[in-house]
């Protein structure tokens, strides 16, 4: 690490002071809050906020960017702080579960206190500076069609807060009780959180696939900053950062979870439209090959690689006795049944998996990382509500339905890995054959997601939070 370039310039040594600002003001804040004591919470939060400037500048240019960024750094933060650190020290492994939970208010205090305002504060720097080849930013379309995939959002979530008679309690916020107030309050926000999706994530989303990662992470700090610490300021009570007030919203976590997937997958067809209608009109900027093509491979791709996923998922869904349960959603309990189903439903899945994530990988690391998000999506999507509901039961996004899932978690992850690796493989092969052309091969190398953009940030964020979560409060 070159020091003496980072401090040659005027522009770092002010980043570099911001940063440290912000981060000793988010440990006096986790001072305030009784978190950590106060001259120890500074001192480490400036230093935390100067490491987080020198190491991860580069990636943070747009203010979605550094709230990725600064999110999955609070969050590796405290993993080291709630974890390593008790292992280094020798803690028995049995008592690792119960450390991590009482850490769980140091999770929402780093979050929220030191990661937020970092990546926001280095994003608004970044944003400042103009660099080569940046795409513009039309706030009119990121408010539009921010608003409305937020609309579709907050009609999925609101169907789980009708179910439990969440919609009074949300009412409460301007002091009525009525379910038709809490309503027309959730959608106004639901619309509002969509519209600032627009707004934080249209420089970074590239496709239906990436948006859906972006959803994924924005809808897990709205649930941090929603209902854990907003809602009950604003209704005059203490917040309560602990595990067990964190398990008792656990319903209200996958309803975050899946209201931010519709948003990110809504947001990035409806942003389709929008360029294509608007944009790219002109036969100037019109490809080679048709986009009818380019989805038809990529969903063939995806089905015949979820082939490698299935067979994968299905050893272990035989191991755990899951495929009969699986076969009931066509009338039976049979085993053998029970797998075609599964391998049905794995094709149909793999399918969208290349509609949405080609282009996404430069590396089989990323396209790893991608696989295991999106079967982390479908383990929210699938046992917890898709599956209940199409066995006549209603959404299972509580507690107790986490632990029976979790060996379900497991597989959805194999899933996803292998079936991403295998359809990289396919991708790869069609694209050398393209590489022959160079007017084709410049157009594939625009089309394909370049290093350094904050994918890495969500993967560590969304996925680690996606998987830990579950368990810690499950």
């Amino acid at each position: 690490m070159n020091l003496t370039g980072m401090f040659a310039t005027p522009r770092r040594w002010r980043s570099v002071l911001v940063c440290g600002a912000v981060g000793a003001l988010g440990g006096g804040a986790l001072a305030g809050l009784g978190i950590a004591a106060p001259v120890p919470a500074i001192l480490l939060g400036a230093g935390a906020g100067v490491v987080f400037d020198l190491s991860l500048t580069p990636g943070a240019n747009t203010l979605g960017a550094g709230l990725l960024w600064g999110s999955a750094y609070a969050f590796l933060l405290w993993l080291a702080v709630s974890s390593l650190l008790p292992l280094v020290a020798g803690m028995p492994a049995s008592s690792m579960l119960d450390q991590v939970r009482a850490n769980f208010p140091l999770l929402c205090g780093i979050l929220l206190a030191l990661g937020i305002p970092l990546g926001l504060a280095e994003g608004a720097l970044g944003q400042q500076h103009t660099e080569p080849g940046r795409a513009s930013f039309d706030v009119t379309r990121a408010l539009v069609v921010g608003g409305l995939a937020g609309i579709v959002g907050g009609w999925a979530f609101g169907k789980w807060m009708e179910q439990v008679g969440f919609f009074p309690l949300v009412a409460g916020l301007v002091g009525s009780s009525s379910p038709e107030v809490g309503m027309a309050l959730h959608f106004a926000i639901a619309v509002a959180i969509g519209a600032s999706f627009g707004v934080l994530f249209q420089r970074d989303v590239r496709s239906a696939g990436s948006s859906l990662g972006w959803g994924l992470g924005y809808g897990l700090l709205w649930w941090f900053l929603g209902p854990l610490t907003l809602l009950p300021v604003l209704q005059g009570h203490q917040v309560d950062w602990s595990w067990q007030h964190g398990r008792a919203l656990f319903g209200s976590l996958v309803g975050h979870v899946v209201y931010g997937l519709l948003v990110g997958v809504i947001y990035a067809f409806i942003d389709r439209l929008w360029v294509g209608f608007v944009v790219e009109s002109d036969p100037i900027n019109r490809e080679v090959e048709g986009p009818g093509t380019r989805t038809l491979q990529a969903a063939g791709w995806g089905a015949a690689a979820s082939l490698a996923g299935g067979l994968v998922f299905g050893v272990i869904m035989f191991a755990t006795g899951a495929l009969p349960r699986v076969a009931g959603l066509v009338g039976s309990s049979s085993v053998e049944v029970g797998f075609v189903v599964h391998i049905i439903i794995g094709a149909l899945i793999g399918l969208s998996y290349g509609i949405l994530f080609r282009y996404e990988a430069p590396t089989f690391a990323a396209g790893l990382a991608w696989g295991f998000l999106y079967g982390l999506v479908w383990w929210f999507l699938g046992p917890l509500t898709l599956l209940p509901v199409l066995l006549g039961g209603s959404l299972a996004w509580t507690p107790e339905a986490v632990g029976p899932a979790l060996a379900s978690l497991v597989g959805h992850l194999a899933y996803g890995g292998a079936t991403a690796l295998v359809f990289l493989l396919l991708e790869r092969r069609h694209a050398a054959w393209l590489l022959i052309d160079p007017r084709l091969a410049a157009r594939e190398a625009r089309r394909q997601r370049p290093l350094g953009t904050p994918a890495p940030a969500r993967w560590v964020f969304a996925l680690g939070l996606g998987v830990l979560l579950p368990v810690l409060l499950g």
